[in-house]
């Protein structure tokens, strides 16, 4: 997704649908498919990605398929959609943009706290990085207004944490930035997602670097 520039929201209007319990099949496919989303996206070289991405799309819109009113894999199918974009890039990428931001939406009205409201954390940071009009739909307003709801449901979350930061960083708002990168790094751990939590440490050290570099 890093391709993309910078680019109330009506989806807090949607209308909620009914959401159904992960089988343990699901969960199985669940925590497959965020394991090997965490291998792709942090320990492959770059130029593997897209072709790996590719793959688990595949993977997760069969779980999908297999449990349509399930919030979570809905939501884990446009995260996996989303990066697979940013691995392929150009204009090509936004018709999967434009697939995971509705795989998104109908896991938020599905279940809007779900994976403590990964959707708006996943969504907003969409709004932000692809083109706005006519291009694409980004919308830095939205942006702002749903980063801000995922941290409403999950203030202490990683990635809401970062996700926000690195909106305030392209705003150019680096003292918020860095309230938030730090409070990033505070994050409880999470057991399941030991991995993509190591990967996101490193970018949030990462991007701690720069905010300091534009505040001295």
């Amino acid at each position: 997704m890093t391709l993309f520039r910078t680019a109330a929201c009506t989806l807090l209007c949607l209308i909620s649908l009914p959401s159904f319990a992960l089988s343990e099949q699901g969960q199985a496919q669940l925590q497959s498919l965020q394991d090997r989303w965490a291998e792709i996206n942090y320990q492959l070289p770059k130029e593997q990605r897209e072709k790996a991405f590719a793959s688990l799309s595949e993977q997760a819109q069969k779980a999908v398929a297999a449990e349509p009113n399930a919030a979570e894999l809905q939501i884990w199918n446009g995260i996996i959609l989303s990066t697979y974009a940013g691995s392929k890039g150009g204009l090509g990428a936004l018709g999967l943009v434009k697939e995971a931001k509705a795989s998104l939406e109908q896991g938020l009205a599905l279940d809007p706290k779900a994976l403590s409201g990964s959707a708006y954390t996943s969504l907003g940071s969409l709004y932000y990085q692809v083109p706005g009009w006519p291009v694409g739909f980004g919308d830095d307003e939205k942006a702002e207004a749903m980063l801000k709801q995922a941290l409403a449901i999950n203030p202490d979350g990683i990635d809401p944490n970062y996700f926000y930061a690195d909106y305030l960083t392209r705003a150019k708002r680096y003292a918020e930035a860095k309230v938030a990168l730090e409070k990033a790094l505070q994050a409880p751990a999470r057991p399941n997602r030991l991995s993509a939590d190591a990967g996101r440490k490193a970018e949030i050290q990462a991007l701690l670097a720069k905010v300091n570099a534009e505040l001295e």
